[in-house]
């Protein structure tokens, strides 16, 4: 196994190459969660995924609570299924709350201050209420909790976020909202930790291998012991190769070596991907670095390659997109790529204008 077939099986397994769900609900179980702080690429993360998609049909999954946005995992947005919401809250709350606690500390708040805002929270958007962050941090500022540094009522929110407390509700308009997760979420079976991990950690494996001990613990944000333990628990479902002296894990089930079509993709920024893993060499050329290329934004891939970069702009009932790819491409790519392009408008419902 190279750098070339382990892009190619992670396109097949991301369902990128492949397209085989039909709802944005079902991406988001099969990934696990997808991260999600920049809303608009993450919805065409889920369009790319799915066999037939709009920004629309994707917005309404999201305000029916088909999918949802929440602090999880890493400290970020991501988007969850209502079924997985709660386990992976309680397996991976805790660690996200260690990585913020300077904050916390910074921003003088403390379990008692959180007490006092879940309650306000809980009281403010009880009866299904979906209400906006500004209307939430004044319902908070009169229990006598100061809100008016934006940052610190962030972490509030954010904390409610990991207690279980809240999570998004629908849009209006443009401003997101949150809503009581206990009334927004139907009940579910919890889980015992150890089912939990194996959980996860099969859902990682399954969509996003090829991948590493370490690709898992970075996606995750779990211990690299909880990690390993979650490898063991699925030993019997996942194949190893080891690449250079490193050990990849997989689903048994994938085909790794099978060549996928030669296809394009406008790839969003903080997209699975790429994001996914620590090591993001196999999706670049020799000679480039992952990690330098990601903060360059949306990407360009071909047959599951890096090759250069995007940008899009809405004018009028048109989206520009600006190409800016590594080197020139060939004939046959540019017609990949001007495809992609399509997809996207496609999916915008709106004209392409290609630069």
């Amino acid at each position: 196994m190279n750098n070339v077939q382990i892009a190619q099986a992670r396109l097949r397994n991301q369902l990128l190459a492949a397209p085989a769900a039909a709802s944005p609900s079902e991406v988001v179980r099969w990934l696990g969660a997808v991260q999600a702080q920049d809303y608009y690429s993450a919805q065409w993360a889920l369009g790319l995924r799915l066999q037939s998609a709009t920004e629309q049909s994707v917005e309404t999954a999201f305000a029916k609570g088909e999918i949802l946005r929440t602090h999880v995992m890493r400290p970020t947005w991501h988007f969850v299924t209502p079924a997985d919401i709660r386990w992976l809250l309680q397996l991976t709350a805790s660690r996200v709350n260690a990585k913020a606690a300077y904050q916390y500390r910074k921003l003088e708040l403390d379990d008692a201050v959180f007490q006092r805002s879940n309650r306000a929270l809980t009281k403010a958007l009880r009866g299904s209420r979906q209400l906006t962050r500004e209307v939430l941090r004044a319902a908070v500022e009169k229990t006598g909790i100061a809100c008016d540094d934006l940052l610190r009522f962030t972490h509030i929110l954010f904390r409610a976020e990991l207690d279980g407390v809240i999570c998004s509700g629908a849009r209006q308009g443009k401003h997101f909202t949150y809503a009581l997760l206990e009334e927004r979420v139907p009940p579910a079976k919890p889980l015992a930790r150890d089912e939990a991990l194996a959980e996860l950690t099969h859902r990682y494996f399954q969509s996003h291998g090829p991948a590493t001990l370490q690709d898992f613990v970075w996606w995750s944000g779990l211990s690299a012991s909880d990690a390993k333990s979650g490898i063991e628990m699925n030993e019997g479902s996942l194949a190893k190769e080891v690449v250079e002296n490193v050990p990849y894990w997989f689903s048994a089930d994938a085909a790794l070596k099978l060549p996928v079509s030669s296809t394009a993709f406008l790839v969003p920024a903080f997209d699975e991907y790429l994001v996914s893993y620590k090591d993001r060499s196999a999706a670049f050329t020799s000679g480039s670095s992952g990690r330098e290329m990601i903060e360059l934004g949306w990407v360009i891939v071909i047959s599951g390659r890096v090759v250069g970069t995007w940008k899009r702009s809405i004018e009028g009932k048109a989206v520009n997109i600006n190409l800016s790819p590594f080197a020139p491409l060939s004939r046959a790519n540019r017609r990949l790529v001007v495809e992609a392009a399509q997809r996207y408008g496609d999916f915008l419902g709106t004209q392409v204008k290609i630069a």
